[in-house]
């Protein structure tokens, strides 16, 4: 596989603590790749940094293009979507209207296919297709981050990142939207996904990274880090360990 993106030596700081360093990562073609780790491992940081919306330093390339200064517009212009831990949708509008505003990027640019990149995310979420006019403080929280992803699937990303997809859902509705996530290979879209829940996570990925306290403490496939003792003890709980095995 070639690599679509890429950190070498990667840091990020507030002020004089340094909330994430010496990052090694890479996301290739068609892959899902996840960042687990506990509550103020830098996560969240680390992918903001990414995107442009934190200063940051080392090297970031991107289909083997290197991004001296990262910002959001420069990392949107080149095919980079980040869908937030909040999910920052827009309340008072329409499903329809919320998805049109993640094609404005392409609009402005001159492409004029919002509304068949909407059929195409209808077809993956046929759900807010049946809810397009609804607005989005209507919905449940599953079809808000069914929306917050489709929103952004509409700039035509080649690289989408997901922070914490799964925060505050049931598990049911966590497992629902992973597999969506899953499937977005076929889509031709990557993913460099941060989650919490660890297991979640690994099950859908090809690879994982663990991070600790804003440092790469293991990498690894993610079957086997699945299945890891160490990820066991330490974010899959003791009582899972015969599950994990079988």
């Amino acid at each position: 596989m070639n690599p679509l993106f890429e950190l070498q030596d990667f840091s990020v700081a507030y002020g004089a603590v340094e909330a994430v360093h010496g990052i090694a990562l890479r996301v290739d073609e068609g892959e899902i790749v996840t960042v687990i780790g506990p509550n103020g491992a830098g996560k969240t940081t680390l992918l903001c940094a990414a995107m442009g919306l934190l200063p940051s330093t080392g090297s970031l390339t991107l289909a083997g293009e290197r991004i001296a200064r990262p910002s959001v517009e420069a990392m949107v212009a080149r095919g980079v979507a980040l869908v937030p831990e909040r999910r920052e949708l827009f309340g008072e509008m329409p499903v329809e209207d919320n998805l049109l505003l993640g094609g404005f990027y392409r609009w402005r640019t001159g492409k004029r296919d919002q509304r068949e990149r909407m059929e195409e995310v209808f077809a993956i979420f046929p759900r807010l297709k049946e809810r397009r006019a609804q607005l989005a403080s209507t919905l449940s929280g599953g079809e808000r981050q069914m929306l917050a992803i489709g929103r952004a699937l509409m700039a035509r990303p080649r690289l989408l990142m997901l922070d914490e997809p799964s925060l505050g859902l049931a598990p049911l509705i966590v497992r629902e939207v992973l597999h969506v996530v899953s499937s977005l290979r076929a889509h031709g879209v990557s993913v460099l996904l941060v989650e919490q829940n660890a297991r979640a996570a690994l099950q859908v990925a090809d690879r994982g990274y663990v991070l600790e306290t804003g440092a790469v403490a293991l990498t690894g496939e993610a079957q086997a880090l699945l299945h890891d003792r160490r990820i066991i003890d330490t974010y899959l709980g003791l009582g899972n360990k015969n599950a994990v095995a079988a």
